[in-house]
């Protein structure tokens, strides 16, 4: 029975840490056979007293027949992967190579595979990339663009109102070009950290300060941003010890704890609660952050793609009221700004609703 793509073997890594038919092997077989012909024939027209010419003609012709036989096993599987190689520098990443084989064009097969399913995730992402960005600028501007018509055409006056809807689906338009300039930013490795010791306590509840006044300044206006607009979802904060410190950068930890409180309220039921939690990690200055909701909590089998651009999810219903599900771009800048500092970040067991929990390494010289 088959273990499945988990237990297959790397590439060049020999099946059972023994290669016992690898082209070297079928090479030197191919050379001693073809000695053990010559030799026999040899020694049959010695005996028989045959003459040379006949004994030279049969071996020429045993021998080619037999290099042809090895020389079609090794070329066969060659063609095949020149022709899905060829598929794939045309785009179609459907193509697969025979992974029969149990030697060194065995490896190069499962290299290719593996190859054409990397592209073929990536080309996916792309296209998902291009789709959900097209909609994300499609929606603001579409709206932009329906309020200036009116107030061209006279529909509509150009009152504070109409303004104020203008500038809401402009400043989302802002937002989102931000965002989108920090992920690059961010893959690009040109967003310096400034690391500093700072005390938690305080430095997280202005960040759940600030989370509220946004909500409020927010509520009642559908704007679409992705930012919540929900102010019935109670934010607690719980740091233990209370004079706990750690050593990060405060303003990329700020995109980290924001936008992980946003998503959390996106996903909490009416007047549910999040909480955010701050421990001491391993090492001196090191930090352990926990945020926590109340929502339906994300399956099992989405763990590794909730922190992947654009991902939304895909839980029946899984936003709450107020929110319109945002860009899916938030917990990836989270993860980037974790990865930053050499920590980790990702979705950890719990009893109810959603659990982040983040580990920030604190003070490499420390550690070391």
């Amino acid at each position: 029975m088959s273990d499945g793509p988990a237990a297959r073997r790397g590439p060049g890594e020999p099946w059972g840490g023994v290669r016992p038919f690898s082209i070297k092997t079928k090479l030197g077989a191919l050379v001693v056979i073809a000695v053990l012909i010559t030799t026999g024939l040899s020694m049959i027209a010695v005996r028989t007293q045959t003459e040379l010419r006949f004994i030279t003609v049969f071996s020429m012709i045993a021998t080619l027949l037999i290099t042809q036989f090895v020389a079609h096993s090794l070329t066969a599987p060659l063609d095949e992967m020149n022709t899905v190689a060829r598929s794939i520098s045309q785009g179609d990443y459907t193509r697969r190579v025979s992974e029969s084989r149990r030697d060194e064009l065995g490896d190069l097969a499962e290299t290719i595979n593996l190859m054409a399913d990397e592209l073929e995730a990536q080309d996916q992402q792309r296209k998902e990339l291009v789709a959900n960005v097209s909609h994300e600028l499609r929606t603001p501007i579409a709206g932009l663009r329906a309020v200036l018509e009116n107030v061209v055409d006279g529909i509509a006056e150009a009152d504070p109102e109409t303004m104020r809807t203008a500038l809401k689906q402009t400043e989302r338009l802002g937002r989102l070009v931000e965002t989108l300039l920090d992920l690059s930013r961010l893959d690009n490795g040109v967003v310096p950290l400034r690391m500093r010791r700072f005390e938690v306590w305080p430095y997280l509840s202005g960040v759940l300060k600030e989370a509220n006044m946004v909500a409020s300044a927010r509520a009642g206006m559908t704007s679409g941003s992705g930012s919540h607009t929900r102010t019935d979802v109670h934010l607690h904060l719980d740091v233990s010890p209370p004079e706990l410190t750690a050593h990060a950068d405060p303003e990329r930890i700020h995109q980290v704890v924001a936008n992980l409180i946003d998503n959390a309220i996106k996903h909490s039921p009416p007047h549910g609660r999040v909480t955010v939690k701050a421990r001491r990690g391993p090492y001196p200055e090191s930090l352990e952050l926990e945020v926590l909701d109340e929502g339906p909590g994300i399956p099992r089998s989405d763990w590794h793609r909730v922190f992947e651009r654009f991902n939304r999810g895909a839980v029946s219903r899984p936003h709450g009221p107020g929110s319109d599900g945002g860009t899916g771009l938030g917990l990836a800048i989270a993860r980037w700004a974790v990865d930053l500092h050499g920590g980790r970040i990702g979705v950890a067991e719990s009893d109810r609703g959603c659990r982040i929990l983040v580990t920030l390494p604190g003070q490499p010289s420390v550690q070391s």
